[in-house]
């Protein structure tokens, strides 16, 4: 058996259990993975993914299948951005040691191949971690993760292998969301408790008694804490239920919109009530237009942002980002190349721009920030017109 610090043996009832800390783009997890498992030669593998991140990894052509008009109806262009800019921090590193990111997965696949081994996914699906997520940050933390992203990415340039060694003590989102996560530390019982929980049950109850299980170093203390403990995992499955808050916020906004108009034409006259919608558009549309433009949308879509914002921003059940982002689509008409080079091109900020799936998102995003940007710029200002 192969001695090594980031190798932990543990049992569960008849089950022995080898269990490897890696680093997600490691030259050295790669290559003491291979080795593990072709030494223990264990009857499952199990491995830190889920299935839809799983299929992904198998299937080359996994982007061609994303359908951009169904992910802005869904509201998850935010949502796809952020993990392709977290899929291109990933990537930048791997390029820079000569490394793919997740190697050491592929070669747990491949070993699980050689010996004869079964592969058992252990992680929670990447839909439930991130809806969780997406459920707990409110519109401004999201802004700001969009931005924590972006430097990441610039930043990548400065980490050398010692560094990346180093990052073994953290998951790869957890690096990325230190910051956030000082203020929301709600942020990490999603991202790590939750996970460390579901791994340590998955990876327990895997099939056969020799098992060999691959997972980042950040969750090794977790899955140790909770290997003994009972485990709900209907719980962490669960999705999280929509913020009251938010709802209250979502109508309440437009409410005291409107009605501040309404109290300004009844009690001000027309004039006020005039300029209050004018305060209202304005704010709302340049703003908007601004996102779009910032995103190098095409002039039409830019237009399309201007004169949605001012609209949508009282209507909660639309927002400017979903007219700006499907009207972006029909004109950019993006490619079978694009999807082919989307892998190539998030490895840089400029190419976040330059591929016409990711800058179709941006467009989306960008929007839909200045136009509730616009919205808290116009109610102090129609305020100041009523006074």
């Amino acid at each position: 058996m192969t001695n090594n610090d980031d190798i932990h043996q543990l049992t569960f009832g008849d089950k022995e259990i080898t269990l490897i800390a890696t680093a997600h783009v490691s030259r050295q997890s790669a290559d003491l993975v291979g080795k593990v498992i072709e030494e223990e030669k264990p009857e499952t593998v199990c491995i830190e993914l889920c299935d839809s991140r799983y299929q992904s990894m198998i299937r080359k052509n996994q982007w061609q299948d994303t359908n951009l008009i169904k992910v802005i109806k869904e509201k998850k262009a935010f949502l796809l951005l952020s993990n392709l800019m977290l899929a291109s921090f990933q990537k930048k590193i791997g390029q820079k040691l000569g490394v793919k990111p997740g190697e050491e997965i592929r070669k747990a696949v491949k070993g699980a191949e050689t010996v004869g081994a079964r592969i058992h996914l252990a992680d929670r699906d990447i839909r439930t971690t991130l809806s969780r997520t997406w459920g707990f940050m409110g519109f401004w933390t999201k802004v700001k993760l969009l931005a924590q992203l972006l430097a990441s990415i610039g930043d990548v340039g400065q980490i050398e292998e010692k560094d990346v060694e180093r990052m073994k003590d953290k998951d790869v989102l957890e690096t990325l969301l230190s910051e956030i996560g000082e203020v929301l530390p709600g942020l990490r019982r999603i991202l790590i408790d939750e996970r460390d929980q579901y791994l340590a049950y998955k990876i327990r109850t895997a099939p056969g008694k020799r098992i060999v299980a691959v997972v980042g170093a950040g969750h090794v203390p977790g899955i140790h804490r909770y290997w003994k403990e009972p485990i709900d995992t209907d719980i962490l499955d669960e999705m999280p239920p929509k913020s009251k808050l938010i709802g209250f916020l979502k109508w309440g906004i437009p409410a005291v919109i409107v009605g501040l108009i309404i109290i300004g034409f009844f009690t001000a006259g027309t004039v006020v009530a005039v300029h209050m919608i004018k305060w209202w558009i304005l704010a709302n549309a340049i703003l908007a237009g601004l996102g779009a433009a910032m995103a190098f949308a095409r002039p039409l879509t830019v237009l399309s942002a201007i004169v949605a914002a001012p609209l949508t921003s009282i209507n909660p059940m639309i927002a400017a980002g979903w007219v700006s982002g499907l009207v972006e689509v029909l004109l950019a008409k993006p490619k079978v190349r694009d999807f082919e080079n989307l892998t190539e091109d998030i490895a840089s900020v400029k190419g976040f721009w330059k591929n016409k799936i990711t800058r179709i998102l941006l467009v989306v995003v960008f929007t839909n920030i200045g136009s509730s940007l616009g919205t808290f710029v116009a109610i102090p200002l129609m305020v100041k017109a009523f006074a």
